[in-house]
């Protein structure tokens, strides 16, 4: 599986890459949301291929929905974002990736996440480690949150609802050592799987904005759970997602903000 969601997510970044540096009219899905047509062409192409490939298989995918083989019982389930970051695309921004994750009766197992720009293929599943072109990845070391780089992002609604947000956002700005935010949740996983980003949190994400992600993070040897410690669940709880090390002391920090951050 972990072979196949990684030819998916090239193939489709091929797509994306195409339209790479020239101007586009995206249209808004909401205030902030936005969508062109390489999300479009992207996630045309996945599920052509899925269906061609996988016929028995079902899919989530984020403009389109829900795909649901024909008397499907494999239990399997893609769960793809065909540009994820498509602000950062729209903008001529080098950071965003198609990620393709796999579900067996609703438990993620593998997924591969591809940025087209860097021409980075990230990749796991469940038992046999996370590799990055192909090289087998890890997560940093660093134990203390003060040497701690950190990285999130904000829903959607942010406008509305900034204090859901902005109170753990201003405590990790004065505890870790840096916080970044650069618009693609895939990504952001990935990095911290390779350990170029210690820790990522972020509230109200989408299934396929994690699903793949959250299995390198753990093939690569982190902790991914809620805000809690309790279960992540794509799509439906906050992500927090570490090298483990530093958990217990992001999961603090993000208890004792103020406001309603503790999803």
């Amino acid at each position: 599986m972990r072979e196949a969601a990684a030819e998916l997510a090239r193939e489709a970044g091929a797509v994306v890459r195409a339209g790479w540096g020239h101007t586009h009219a995206p249209e808004r899905k909401g205030r902030i949301d936005l969508v062109t047509d390489f999300d479009r062409r992207s996630e045309e192409l996945l599920l052509a291929r899925i269906a061609e490939r996988f016929p028995g298989d079902a899919v989530l995918a984020e403009e389109s929905g829900t795909h649901s083989a024909r008397g499907a019982k494999s239990g399997v389930r893609w769960v793809i974002d065909p540009l994820d970051g498509t602000t950062n695309f729209a903008h001529n921004y080098p950071f965003f990736a198609v990620s393709v994750g796999v579900e067996v009766d609703g438990e993620p197992v593998a997924g591969a996440v591809f940025d087209p720009v860097r021409d980075e293929m990230f990749a796991a599943a469940r038992g046999y480690g996370a590799t990055l072109g192909g090289r087998e990845i890890g997560v940093s070391s660093i134990a203390r949150l003060e040497d701690a780089l950190l990285v999130t992002g904000f829903p959607y609604d942010v406008r509305e609802h900034p204090e859901r947000v902005m109170p753990a956002f201003e405590a990790f700005l004065t505890r870790a050592q840096g916080v970044r935010r650069d618009g693609s949740a895939a990504l952001n996983l990935c990095y911290v799987a390779v350990g170029r980003f210690d820790g990522f949190w972020e509230l109200a994400l989408s299934a396929w904005d994690t699903t793949a992600g959250a299995v390198i993070v753990r093939e690569a040897g982190g902790r991914v759970t809620d805000y809690r410690g309790g279960a992540f669940v794509p799509g439906k709880t906050s992500i927090l997602a570490t090298n483990g090390r530093i958990h217990d002391a992001m999961m603090h920090v993000i208890a004792d903000a103020p406001g309603k951050a503790r999803g």
